[in-house]
């Protein structure tokens, strides 16, 4: 039988990945090979490598496949792509997507890899390339930027408790407050290196100064969105970016006798809804655009976080329209300059997924 395309799709964990062959024929069918199992390590890849040179068809085009799972896909994802392999990486939306069209309702690692291996060999996907140093170093200071933040948090309802507390001592209280001042002193340090990295790349740092033309949208807002992004490489519409952060709606209705509450799933990037928290706070009273959407919305709503999850997704969506169109925003750019001679976006225009 001659195959026109094979993939191994690998389903990864922590300390462990599951892999599976599949290869398609040049009138369409499929086979599948055994699924292995290897450790999440250089080791497990070296394994895989010699595996899959027993299943593999010669001469016929090789892809290996995986999804973008946390960050435990980086470090195989890197080995594969070192050695010149052609690497895919789907966004879990798109997986989730693919898997319901195939009915599949078993969810285990041996079949997860199975379906992920079909996948590749059914559907065209971009070829991974790794992200570029300064956005990986953003996503990673970013992301410490968080932690360090719910660590004082978490450090400051101790201290609320200690002092309403009776009779505690004052080493608990001292200690305490040394924590708290000392977990300052490194947020500090945190804001400025990423401040520096951002200034240390001319293009990103003019591309990020436009989106901050956003009231609103801080600094830090933007660098997270690009960092956990990685200025959107594998994006290609505003549902995708959406549905990768989380926003995409959820509805519960069948016939005369079920209808819940339609919410977003949550499924999706946390830090993304995090940095866009408070901006949307701040656009729903200053920005005239967006203050006009929340104001619209919870017109009809019974809770005004429904406006607020709007104007979160809203400023998304526009964020990653600037972004692909290198432009500014201007509130009222119709009253400012003519539409034909200035290419710039209204936040009213961009529409929710």
């Amino acid at each position: 039988m001659e195959y026109l395309k094979q993939c191994v799709g690998i389903d990864i964990s922590k300390s462990t990945f599951t892999a599976c062959v599949c290869r398609k024929s040049l009138i369409g069918a499929t086979t599948f090979s055994v699924v292995r199992n290897f450790e999440n390590n250089k080791t497990g890849y070296n394994q895989l490598l010699r595996w899959i040179k027993s299943e593999l068809v010669k001469n016929v085009e090789l892809v290996f496949l995986m999804e973008a799972t946390g960050v435990y896909y980086e470090a195989i994802a890197h080995h594969l792509f070192t050695l010149k392999k052609t690497v895919h990486v789907a966004l879990p939306n798109t997986t989730k997507h693919y898997f319901s069209s195939l009915n599949i309702k078993t969810k285990t690692d041996a079949v997860d890899a199975r379906i992920l291996s079909q996948f590749g060999v059914e559907r065209q996907h971009k070829s991974w390339e790794p992200p570029s140093k300064t956005y990986l170093d953003l996503r990673n200071l970013t992301r410490y930027y968080v932690q360090l933040q719910e660590q004082k948090t978490a450090l400051s309802n101790i201290k609320h408790s200690k002092e309403h507390a009776h009779d505690v001592q004052n080493f608990i209280l001292n200690s305490n407050q040394k924590l708290i001042q000392q977990i300052d002193k490194q947020i500090l340090q945190c804001k400025t290196q990423i401040e520096q990295l951002v200034a240390s790349d001319k293009e990103l740092n003019e591309r990020i100064k436009k989106i901050l033309t956003i009231k609103g949208v801080g600094l830090l807002t933007v660098v997270t969105i690009l960092a956990e992004t990685f200025g959107f490489e594998h994006f290609s519409s505003i549902k995708q970016l959406t549905s990768y952060a989380g926003y995409d709606v959820i509805q519960r209705e069948s016939g005369t006798s079920i209808k819940g509450k339609t919410r977003i799933s949550k499924k999706g990037n946390k830090y993304i809804r995090k940095a866009l928290y408070f901006p949307a706070m701040v656009a729903c009273r200053y920005n005239v655009n967006l203050k006009q959407s929340y104001t619209r919305i919870n017109q009809t709503k019974p809770s005004k976080m429904i406006g607020q999850v709007a104007i979160q997704r809203k400023l998304l969506s526009l964020i990653y329209t600037l972004w692909k169109n290198d432009a500014v925003y201007i509130e009222d750019y119709k009253k400012v300059v003519p539409a034909k001679t200035e290419t710039t976006l209204d936040s009213s225009k961009v529409e929710l997924p």
